[in-house]
């Protein structure tokens, strides 16, 4: 096994450990009075957390020049979609017990269940296009486009985060900041990458 099979491996073991942990108190009955709540609050919080992992990926690469991490962030990607897959499973077996009248109740009802569905939709086809012939097939300039919807993606599940907590919006409110600062970093780089009218015209 080499070091990048190693990390993986890690990373993917630790990704379950909160999963793991949360059926260890399910089964001893220790997962507070409201199991279902806890279960799908959960499964969404651990969604953004991966989501900002994987968007983190790409200052810490270029600020500390750790280019070869470049390579775990469709992993993380993914388990955000694992857990983001848990989370709609969790709220549709458990708090709605497939009843769709009432989850299309819901979603008409209750905005942040609208603006939650919409994220995850939008997550569908990021993780379809993940492996690399899917990068093949789509060609490199295309499939970066349409893998930059994450950025939406992880500003609306904070915005489903956030609509959601009603009064306690302290954990929101730092997803909330590390976003910003995350998508704030892309806008700097971007910015100091634009050449100038005088660069331009030194260049010709």
């Amino acid at each position: 096994m080499n070091d990048s099979q190693f990390y993986k491996l890690t990373i993917f073991l630790n990704s379950l450990v909160p999963l793991a942990l949360m059926g260890w108190d399910s089964y001893n009955r220790k997962l507070g009075a409201n199991p279902i709540e806890f279960v799908i609050h959960t499964t969404g919080t651990l969604t953004l957390i991966f989501l900002l992992f994987s968007l983190s990926i790409t200052p810490f690469r270029r600020i500390f020049g750790r280019h070869s991490i470049i390579k775990y962030r469709r992993m993380l990607g993914l388990l955000a979609f694992f857990y983001g897959s848990l989370h709609l499973l969790s709220y549709t077996v458990f708090d709605k017990s497939f009843n769709i009248a009432k989850i299309i109740q819901d979603i008409f009802n209750r905005q942040f269940i609208a603006v939650g569905l919409i994220s995850f939709l939008l997550m569908v086809p990021l993780a379809i296009t993940s492996t690399n012939s899917m990068l093949r097939r789509l060609g490199g300039k295309r499939w970066i486009k349409l893998h930059k919807s994450v950025y939406y993606i992880s500003a609306g599940g904070l915005l489903h985060y956030w609509m959601s907590v009603k009064a306690d919006t302290d954990k929101p409110l730092v997803f909330g900041c590390i976003l910003g600062a995350l998508l704030g970093y892309r806008l700097f780089y971007s910015y100091m990458r634009k050449p100038t009218i005088d660069t331009l015209k030194l260049s010709k």
